[in-house]
Order: structure tokens, then C-alpha cells, then sequence
């Protein structure tokens, strides 16, 4: 089945060999499924149940589909289905085939099938049981087993059989999850030419018995890759002759932009801008993906888009040296010397989300961030996780920013408080943080002002090797610096004579210096714009500073100061002031702290 995905590869590979005959779908479920006939060798796009139907189960005789919406139906060998339900109603006076007409079109329209699960697959299991008792004549005229060859196909399995605490499983629940239990284990139907698959978006939305029953196989549909999208914008785009007229972008290059996405999303992304009379721009490439990918992943990833490059920040310069090196070996393809990721830690104000964004617009990759995925039903936040990895495998190269990760990442002894969801966010984590096949393709960037709280084994190498402290700038040198730049991105037209003489001792964030900026920006637009004695932003700048009062949460910062040192993977990263500290004396200080924070 070269022609073919390679999920359906897989699935035939396995249901050849006999062992298994039910399969557990998901993934990308809603999207066109592409392939390429071997009568004309064009490239077709069916849905997923038309897919199974004409091409995976071709061989079959009768193929039934049932989901809870629409109950049962036939989308092959209805004749037969109905010739059974014929003298199912004669045996047992039931009334399923309605009138008398037959054929496939009563059972569409008639609806007089059961929606209920338990009375549905009921009915499905006599007829999957009574297709293994059919015999035909051989050559010799003695009869012989000759099967009714069936496929059936569960959509919406997460509605069917719902993820849930085994305390909490219903009793329809759980007579329907042995009624697919018994189709996988049954060896009279693992024998035959029987199969059935179950379809669902995520794996964690179904039970969780379904999903490590070893007797079925879980088969994952990708989004589509490079290739396949490229195959799938000359298929959409072929009857287009001058592509040029239309597009500022070949077909090459506008199939590498679309990256990321489904084959309805690229369908649409095209046809919207074609009969809208829209040219396809690289602005509007990026406005339209940017928004089909959060939708897709319901809100629960945005877009980091960044026009800044690490000539915007001020200060860091050992961090943004070891940067722009990085950012240079992703531009060249040298993805095997490139970490897995990195964990930029340091106190409040010291810019950790904005050098990620600056270090985005150096590497020219696209940068998601995962925002709050968490769910208050059973499965729910395991589910969404789940879809968030599903975008970020098909985007190609991405960088993947979590900010409060201490908040985010979970621990790996959640507790019972949580019904042990933050255990299992953490699993989820870890597991695919430390896959090796996705160096250089997705780059994690933890970011926290208490990289103590996260787990150790989620920040060892191999997940996060590049330990990054930022600490607020040391000397005066580095205060002007950051205050001139901060003033550049915030539009405060200053003068170097308007620079603050920041006191040496002084701690002082960007955080606490663009709320100085901006007191000072608030008390000079207070004033009359024709106001004879209107005085410059500079006066304003000494009057701020002059009333500036630093944070009261001095020891939390310092806390957090001495936290990034402990956690630095480079010497080179810490400032003179801190790489001279004995390890010791600052794990014993940081104890000290903790006691009088009481934490």
C-alpha cells in the first residue's frame, strides 16, 4: 500500500498477520484522507468513513457504521444486513426492517434501527455471529466455512466509552466495554474476515481499559506531512494554470508555509482567498494560519509572533552569544548539535518572555505558546495535551515557549487532589520532551522564576540540557542600557542626559524600571500640550525615580536569584557577583530564606 497513508500501511500490515482484527483510530480523524489510486495513479480525497469503506474494507461484504447520533447504518452490503434483520424480525417479532421494501434505503430512512449502544451493538454482535455460521458448497459438494466477511466501524467512540475513574463507570458503560472487549478476544472472529475499529480524536478521551487492552491496536492518523501537503495544494491548485497570478509563493514554497495544518484547513485557506478574489500573500498566509492552528487547538496554543531579533536586549550577553549560535545551527539544518531544549530561569522583571520572543524572530521559526490546557472533567486535560502534540508534530520546526512552567508542567506525585491528573500531565510531558526523533524539529523553552519547583527529571539533559539564569543587570553600564532600550520598545522619546544615575547597590528589574518609564510618560502627558512652562520627559524620568520605592518581597528575590544560580548549566551565564559564590553557602542561604518566607 505504498500509495497510501501510512497509518493505513500500518493497519493493513497488522490485520494480515491475523493476530489482531480491532483497531482504536485517532488523531487527525476529521480530515480528507489522501491517496493516489493504482487504476489512474490521481491523487483522491475521501473522508475517513468513505476511505474505510471503499478502500481499506474493500475486500469486505458488508461494512456498518454506528455511532450514538445516528445509530446504526450500512454503507456496504445493506442487502445482506437486511436479509439477516428480515429473519431477525420473523424469529423474534421485532419490527427493525420497518416496511417491506428492503434494501439499503429502508434502513436510512426508516430509522427503526436501535441509537441505544446496548440494544445497537446487541444487534450487531448477532449479526457479526451469525455471518460466522455461514457455509457454502465446495468443488466436492460438501459444505464449508465461508463467513459473511464484516467491518464494523464505532465513530464518536469517546461518547461511546468516556474516560472515567473505574468507581464512576456507568453500568451501560461498562456492559458496552465488554461487548468490544469480546470482539477482540473472541477467536472465532479474530479467525474470520471480521474487524472492527473504534474512532476518536484523542486516545484520552476513551476509557482507559479500551486504551491498554492489548488485544487491539491503537493506530494514530497524522496531519499531513510535507509531502502530502505539497500533493494536496497541486491537487487542489491543478485546473489553475498561472499559479503566479494568485500566489506570491510557488507551489513549493506555499505547501512548506502550510505546515502544521489539515488538508481542509489548506482546502479552505485556498479556495477562501481564491473566491474572495484575494491574492495569497505571505501576510496572508501567516494571518490564516496563525488563526486555523488556534482554533484548531481550541485557544489552548497562540501564535508568539515576533518582529524583534537579540539585537532588542539589552543586557545577557554570554545568553544571547550561546542564542544566536543556536538560531544559527537551526538556519543551517545542524539539528543533531542543537539541545532539546532550554529553561530560562531568573527573579520577576528580568525579561525571560521577551529574550524568547527576541530569540524567535533570530531563528526565523515559528514559536507556539501552550496556554492553559487544563480541564475539570475526568480526561479532558490528558485529551487536549494530546491534540496540542498532534499540531506541533505536523508543524514542521517550532519552538515551543511555556511560561510559568513551575505552574504548568505538573509533578510526578500529583496526589489524590487532582485525581492524579498533574501525574499524568507530567508523564505526558516528559515522555514526549525526551524523544530524540524531535531534536531540532520542536524546541522546548521552559521559562520560571522558580525553577526549584519543577521536577528534576523534567529539566535534566536530554530535556532541557541549556540551563539559562537571568539575573537583573549588575552594573551602571548595563542599567542605562536596559532603561534606553526599554524606553525604545515602550515609544518614550529620551535623551542620554535623561538617563536615571542608578544607585550600585540597587537591585533593579526592566519590570521595575518600565513602570518608572511609565509613571514618567503618565505625568508628562498630564500636562497642557500648550502650556508655556511644559517641561521634558527627563524632568519627569528624575521625578519617578526620585519617588521610586524598590519591592518589598526583597527576600523572594533574592530567593529567586540564588535559585537560577543553583540551576545554571554554564558559568559562563552568571555575572562576576554570583559566580564567585560557593555552592554551598548558597544552597544554606536558600534554606535560610525559605524559613523566613515559610515556604
Amino acid at each position: 500500500m505504498a500509495n497510501y497513508p501510512r497509518w493505513a500501511s500500518e493497519m493493513a500490515e497488522i490485520f494480515k498477520s491475523g493476530s489482531i482484527s480491532q483497531f482504536v483510530l485517532y488523531g487527525n480523524i476529521d480530515d480528507w484522507v489522501s491517496f493516489r489510486a493504482e487504476t489512474d495513479n490521481k491523487l483522491h480525497s475521501l473522508s475517513l468513513r468513505d476511505f474505510m469503506t471503499s478502500v481499506m474494507f474493500a475486500p469486505f461484504e458488508v461494512v456498518i457504521c454506528y455511532d450514538r447520533g445516528h445509530g446504526i447504518r450500512t454503507t456496504k452490503g445493506g442487502e445482506i444486513f437486511f436479509n439477516f434483520l428480515r429473519a431477525f424480525d420473523s424469529f423474534h417479532r421485532t419490527s427493525y426492517t420497518g416496511n417491506t421494501s428492503g434494501g439499503e434505503t429502508t434502513l436510512e430512512a426508516g430509522n427503526a434501527l436501535p441509537k441505544d449502544p446496548k440494544k445497537a451493538l446487541a444487534l450487531i454482535d448477532r449479526f457479526i455471529r451469525h455471518g460466522l455460521t455461514r457455509t457454502s458448497i465446495d468443488k466436492e459438494g460438501k459444505p464449508k466455512a465461508n463467513p459473511i466477511r464484516v467491518a464494523v466501524i464505532i465513530e464518536y467512540a469517546q461518547y461511546l466509552l468516556p474516560r472515567a475513574e473505574i468507581a464512576y463507570t456507568s453500568a451501560e458503560s461498562v456492559e458496552t466495554l465488554i461487548r468490544v472487549f469480546d470482539w477482540a478476544s473472541d477467536p472465532n472472529i479474530n479467525n474470520a474476515y471480521v474487524s472492527t475499529c473504534l474512532i476518536a480524536e484523542n486516545l484520552n478521551d476513551l476509557n482507559r481499559q479500551l486504551v491498554e487492552n492489548p488485544r487491539s491496536a491503537k493506530v494514530q492518523i497524522d496531519l499531513p506531512d510535507a509531502e502530502q501537503v505539497l500533493n494536496f495544494v497541486q491537487s487542489v491548485t491543478a485546473s489553475i494554470e498561472n499559479f503566479s497570478s494568485i500566489c506570491d509563493v510557488d507551489r513549493e514554497s506555499l505547501a512548506q508555509k502550510l505546515e502544521g495544518l489539515s488538508c481542509i484547513d489548506v482546502q479552505n485557506l485556498i479556495e477562501r482567498a481564491i473566491k474572495n478574489q484575494r491574492r495569497i500573500t505571505m501576510e496572508y498566509l501567516r494571518e490564516v494560519k496563525k488563526e486555523m492552528i488556534e482554533k484548531s487547538a481550541s485557544g489552548r496554543i497562540s501564535f508568539v509572533e515576533s518582529t524583534r531579533t537579540l539585537d532588542d536586549v539589552a543586557g545577557h550577553s554570554e545568553a544571547k552569544a550561546w542564542l544566536r549560535q543556536d538560531a544559527d545551527l537551526m538556519k543551517r539544518g545542524k539539528i543533531k548539535a542543537l539541545p532539546m531544549g532550554y529553561l530560562i530561569n531568573g527573579r520577576i522583571g528580568t525579561g525571560k518572555t521577551y529574550l524568547v520572543e527576541c530569540f524567535a524572530g533570530e531563528a526565523g521559526v515559528p514559536c507556539v505558546e501552550i496556554k492553559n490546557f487544563r480541564d475539570k472533567w475526568v480526561g479532558a486535560t490528558e485529551g487536549n495535551l494530546e491534540a496540542i502534540f498532534k499540531i506541533l508534530h505536523a508543524m514542521g520546526q517550532v519552538i515551543v515557549f511555556i511560561d510559568e512552567a513551575d505552574q504548568v508542567a505538573g509533578k510526578r506525585d500529583g496526589g489524590s487532589g487532582d485525581s492524579g491528573v498533574s501525574g499524568r500531565i507530567y508523564a505526558m510531558l516528559a515522555r514526549e520532551m525526551a524523544d530524540t526523533r524531535n531534536r531540532g524539529r520542536i524546541f522546548w523553552i521552559f521559562a520560571t522564576s522558580r525553577p526549584d519547583l519543577l521536577e528534576v527529571d523534567l529539566k535534566r539533559v536530554g530535556r532541557l540540557d541549556v540551563h539559562i539564569p537571568l539575573f537583573a543587570p549588575q552594573t551602571m553600564e548595563d542599567k542605562q542600557a536596559l532603561f534606553r532600550a526599554l524606553a525604545k520598545k515602550n515609544r518614550v522619546q529620551i535623551a542620554d542626559e535623561d538617563l536615571p544615575d542608578f544607585p550600585e547597590s540597587l537591585e533593579i528589574g526592566g519590570n521595575e524600571m518600565e513602570g518608572i518609564l511609565i509613571m514618567a510618560s503618565r505625568m508628562f502627558e498630564l500636562q497642557e500640550d500648550d502650556a508655556p512652562d511644559r517641561k521634558p520627559v527627563g524632568h519627569f524620568i528624575r521625578e519617578a525615580m526620585a519617588a521610586y520605592r524598590p519591592m518589598a518581597h526583597s527576600a523572594r528575590l533574592e530567593y529567586m536569584d540564588l535559585a537560577a544560580v543553583i540551576e545554571c548549566t554554564d558559568q559562563r551565564f552568571l555575572p562576576e557577583k554570583f559566580a564567585a559564590l560557593d555552592i554551598d553557602a548558597v544552597k544554606k542561604r536558600m534554606d535560610e530564606l525559605k524559613f523566613k518566607i515559610s515556604e
